[in-house]
This record gives C-alpha cells, sequence and structure tokens, in this order.
C-alpha cells in the first residue's frame, strides 16, 4: 500500500530528477519552443517541495492535489497549468484515503492524463507528453519499472514525429528529429516512482 509519506517521496525524488536533467530540458526545448522548460520545470518542482515541507499533508490524494495547485501557480508557459491537472486530477480521483493500492495510482493517473488531454486537445502522436504519459499509465499495472521504461521509451519515440499540438507544431517539418521535452520531463515524472519505491 502506498501512503502519503510515498507521494511526498515520490515528488521529492521528481523535484530532484527535474534538478538534474533541467539543462537537458532546456536544450531540447531550444529548437522547437522558447528554451525555457528545464527552468520552469526546475522552479514548479522546488516549489512543490517546500511547499509539501511546509504543510505535510495526510492523505496521497492531499499530496498531489497540493502538488498541482503549487506547479500552475509558478511554472509558465503551458506547462504549469497541464502538469498541474495532471496531479490535481490524479489526487481527486485518490479522495481522502489514507493509503491506496499500485492499481489506485493507475486508475488516478489514467484519469489526470485524460484531463491533460482535454485540456491540450493532445493524443499520441501529436508530440507532446501525451507521448510519455499514455504508455506509461498502460504500463503501470504491472510494475513502476514497466511504466518508467514506457514513458523513456514514448518520450524518445517523440524525436522523428511531426508537432501537432503546442509551440513547437508552429514549426511544422521543422519540429521533426528533436525529442519533445514535455514528453522527457514527463518520464522523468514516472522514473521517479521507481526511486520512491526504492526499487
Amino acid at each position: 500500500m502506498l501512503d502519503a509519506d510515498f507521494f511526498r517521496r515520490w515528488m521529492t525524488a521528481a523535484a530532484a530528477s527535474v534538478d538534474r536533467e533541467a539543462e537537458r530540458l532546456t536544450a531540447l526545448d531550444s529548437p522547437i519552443g522558447d528554451a525555457d522548460h528545464g527552468s520552469n520545470m526546475q522552479r514548479g518542482f522546488r516549489a512543490v517541495t517546500a511547499v509539501l515541507e511546509r504543510e505535510a499533508p495526510d492523505t496521497p490524494g492531499a499530496v498531489l492535489q497540493l502538488a498541482g495547485r503549487q506547479l500552475i501557480s509558478t511554472v509558465g508557459g503551458a506547462s504549469g497549468p497541464l502538469y498541474g491537472t495532471l496531479l490535481r486530477r490524479a489526487g481527486k480521483a485518490l479522495g481522502d484515503a489514507a493509503e491506496v493500492t499500485e492499481e489506485q495510482l493507475a486508475d488516478a493517473l489514467r484519469a489526470g492524463v485524460d484531463a491533460v488531454m482535454a485540456l491540450g486537445g493532445a493524443t499520441p502522436g501529436d508530440k507532446t507528453m501525451v507521448d510519455a504519459l499514455v504508455p506509461a499509465v498502460d504500463a503501470l499495472g504491472t510494475s513502476f519499472e514497466a511504466a518508467s521504461a514506457a514513458a523513456e521509451k514514448g518520450a524518445v519515440a517523440t524525436t522523428p514525429l511531426q508537432a501537432r499540438k503546442g509551440r513547437a507544431s508552429y514549426l511544422g517539418e521543422r519540429s521533426i528529429g528533436h525529442q519533445d521535452p514535455g514528453a522527457t520531463s514527463s518520464a522523468l515524472l514516472i522514473a521517479a516512482l521507481v526511486e520512491a519505491a526504492g526499487e
């Protein structure tokens, strides 16, 4: 069973990973975006770890909802609302339970991903964070490692795609050949589950 501590560890591990990879995320964003994805995500997740330490929510759902609200208020561009929606919707789906199963987490994240797709209008193949998140959620029923591997594979698979959503879509064919930064940061978020579980 996964408790609030696990979810706090997940957000802390995600923040540390974003910190380590911020320069790479920005480098990926340079040719097809505003060259600020790394710094935006870094600022957002640092704010998340700070607020979780300060407020220490005591249920998994409350941890995710607080993290989501923090990302919406601190991350610039489209990433804040999208990541915030992902976590808030997942947190809402978990309700007030003190502990949840991995299966419930998978269902909650699926609800979060559905909300992201509704908000951004993206579907798999559009070269967005959805390309990492959808396969990750599909694989979550197997294990966190399988979800992490699926997210990473999904992120890498965005490289040959032409962007159909977001800022990168303005570039048309010039967006081909670049790995999507949002899919890459989404893969970091999913990989942090493995770290949080100590697997």
